[in-house]
């Protein structure tokens, strides 16, 4: 890149920018409307009843035997959506946990009778996601849904919504007992880069090197690294 001076003087530097799309950022929350990237690590949303709430927070989730989109886990980034879950649960009875979703490859299941609506996973995809106001008859709400197949890769990481504070103060507890600090090692911890600031995935190092033009030691990851290579006067 060059940027130019009207006082006859140029700046040569290199550099560049990234945009995060949730690869390696794991608290992105997607607009409605906004294409999940394959790969990506986002924050959605499950509703269920307290008794199951607990479960989840013991044992990890479950596939459902069934739904719209087979077997899998199913999740919105729209916490309304969420609120409306269980259907045969009363609303006083309600939960809404905020999940970290490792969404790995996505299909997209936008229309009736979808050639893949409940063989995405078979055909090499990891979670099926149900645009907004697609059309799709089975989702009269319009809102967005996703189904993840593997209940590994989603995370309980809060309690967006609970019945009453008792429940919800319950709940969050038992995550902060069962959460390793960022920094403190151990299976399943939370890293933090040092150079980028963001959280390693599942503790994966990210890859530093040196920069070619002014050799300061970078992370892949930075959102920004400028460095100016020389100062010439133009001819």
């Amino acid at each position: 890149m060059k940027s130019h001076f009207q006082i006859g003087m140029s700046l040569s530097f290199s550099g560049w920018e990234v945009v995060c799309d949730g690869g390696s950022s794991p608290d992105v929350q997607l607009e409605e409307s906004q294409k999940p990237h394959n790969r990506g690590v986002y924050t959605m949303f499950h509703g269920t009843s307290s008794a199951s709430a607990r479960l989840i927070l013991a044992n990890g989730f479950k596939q459902s035997s069934s739904g719209m989109l087979g077997k899998g886990v199913y999740v919105s980034r729209d916490k309304k959506k969420a609120a409306h879950y269980p259907l045969n649960s009363p609303s006083t009875d309600r939960v809404v946990l905020k999940v970290r979703v490792r969404v790995g490859r996505v299909k997209r299941i936008d229309k009736d009778n979808h050639p893949m609506q409940y063989t995405w996973h078979t055909n090499g995809y990891d979670t099926a996601w149900v645009p907004p106001r697609c059309g799709l008859t089975a989702v009269r709400s319009g809102l967005e849904e996703d189904c993840v197949f593997d209940p590994k890769r989603v995370q309980v990481v809060g309690i967006a919504k609970a019945s009453n504070t008792t429940v919800q103060k319950e709940l969050q507890e038992v995550i902060s007992k069962a959460s390793p600090k960022a920094g403190q090692g151990g299976d399943g911890a939370a890293h933090v880069c040092a150079l980028c600031k963001r959280t390693t995935d599942q503790g994966a190092p990210h890859i530093k090197q040196r920069c070619w033009e002014c050799g300061k030691n970078i992370c892949i990851l930075m959102s920004k690294h400028v460095c100016a290579a020389m100062w010439r006067e133009d001819d």
